[in-house]
């Protein structure tokens, strides 16, 4: 009997040292504490980034009350008010778009100047409304338009002779 259990006492003495040998040391479990601290912080960081990125306005800064410029990759700009700009679909209120025409005939002995227009969403036979949610993997860029633009001028101008 004895020797079984000389034989259990060296397989429970070898598991203390392999268990011992096993065990971090203080320094070690400061340093894991230390990682999983800072690992910590900076899930917290981005996850503060990404909520200020996608909630709100996306991290764009557009002037409040003033009319933005977007370009589209069809080539096409629409002039607005945009809002949900973090949405897959930004929302442009408030719509103007140029329209560009030629004169049949050029007049003689020079080129012809295109006719520009800026032209109220709406006026279109289809009649849509003055809302336009835009896909925003297609939009190029937004810019905001200055008070004294040639663009926000003449909407302004439209609005007075509207009575808005």
């Amino acid at each position: 009997m004895t020797e079984g259990n000389d034989e259990m006492n060296e397989d429970i003495s070898s598991d203390v040292e392999t268990t011992a040998e096993a065990a971090p040391s203080k320094s070690k479990k400061r340093w894991n504490m230390r990682k999983m601290a800072s690992l910590g912080i900076l899930l917290a960081i981005v996850a503060v980034g990404a909520w200020t990125f996608f909630s709100g306005e996306g991290g764009l800064a557009l002037s409040s009350g003033a009319y933005q410029a977007v370009f589209l990759d069809n080539n096409q700009v629409y002039f607005g008010r945009l809002t949900n700009v973090a949405s897959a679909y930004p929302v442009l209120k408030d719509i103007f778009y140029l329209r560009v025409t030629q004169g049949l005939q050029p007049p003689e002995g020079g080129d012809a100047q295109p006719n520009i227009n800026l032209v109220k969403l709406g006026t279109e036979l289809h009649g849509p409304s003055d809302e336009m949610r835009i896909n925003r993997e297609h939009i190029l860029f937004i810019e905001d338009l200055k008070d004294d633009s040639e663009v926000t001028k003449a909407i302004r101008a439209f609005k007075e002779q509207q009575g808005n």
